[in-house]
C-alpha cells in the first residue's frame, strides 16, 4: 500500500487540530505512523495499525451510544479495524452500522472529530500493540431499535450528563465535551 492510499488520511490529519495538547500529541504520532508505514491500514501490523470509530449521538446531542465490548469488559464508542479499508470514515459508518444495526446514521462532519492512540492488550497469539484511533461524529434517531453484535455485550444510549457512571476514558470525556449542541431547525 503506498502512500497515495495513506494520501486521504494524511489530508484530514492535517486539517485536525487536537481539542488539548493531549489529543494534539497523539494526532501527530498518528500522523508520523501514516507516513512512515505503507501497511498502517492492516490489522496483521504486529506494531499497531489505523482504527476508525464513531461518535454517535442522537439528535437532541444529550445522549450517546456506546457498547460493552466483550472482549475488553468496557464501555466504548463503536468501532474496528480498517482490514486494508483506506477510507478511514467509511470504516467509521461500517463499524457503526455492523455494532449497532442502526440505518439511521448520518455523518455530521467529513473531518475528524477526535484522534486517540492507546495500548491493546496481548491476547491469545496477538502482541500487545497500538491502536491508532480516527474518531468521527454521526448523530442516529435514538428511537431506531438496536441490534447487539457479537462484538458486544450490551448497547446502551448513555445521557452525556450520566456517562461518569459508565466509567469513561479520557478519550470519552473528551468527546463528550466536545460534542456540539444540536442546529436549529
Amino acid at each position: 500500500m503506498g502512500a497515495m492510499s495513506r494520501r486521504l488520511l494524511l489530508e484530514l490529519l492535517t486539517r485536525h487540530r487536537g481539542h488539548d495538547p493531549h489529543e494534539a500529541a497523539m494526532t501527530r504520532a498518528l500522523e508520523a505512523f501514516v507516513r512512515r508505514e505503507p501497511r498502517c491500514f492492516e490489522r496483521t501490523l504486529a506494531e499497531g495499525h489505523v482504527t476508525g470509530s464513531a461518535w454517535i449521538v442522537d439528535r437532541s446531542r444529550t445522549h450517546v451510544l456506546l457498547t460493552h465490548h466483550r472482549k475488553l469488559d468496557r464501555w466504548l464508542q463503536l468501532g474496528g479495524h480498517a482490514e486494508g479499508e483506506v477510507d478511514i470514515r467509511a470504516v467509521a459508518l461500517r463499524e457503526a452500522r455492523e455494532e449497532s444495526g442502526l440505518e439511521s446514521l448520518r455523518l455530521l462532519a467529513t473531518g475528524i472529530f477526535d484522534v486517540d492512540v492507546h495500548p491493546i492488550p496481548a491476547r491469545g497469539r496477538r502482541p500487545a500493540h497500538l491502536h491508532y484511533d480516527v474518531r468521527f461524529l454521526l448523530e442516529a434517531d435514538r428511537e431506531e431499535p438496536l441490534v447487539v453484535s457479537a462484538e458486544s455485550k450490551a448497547l446502551a444510549w448513555v445521557p452525556l450528563a450520566e456517562l461518569e457512571r459508565y466509567d469513561p476514558d479520557r478519550s470519552l470525556r473528551r468527546m463528550a465535551v466536545k460534542t456540539p449542541p444540536p442546529t436549529a431547525g
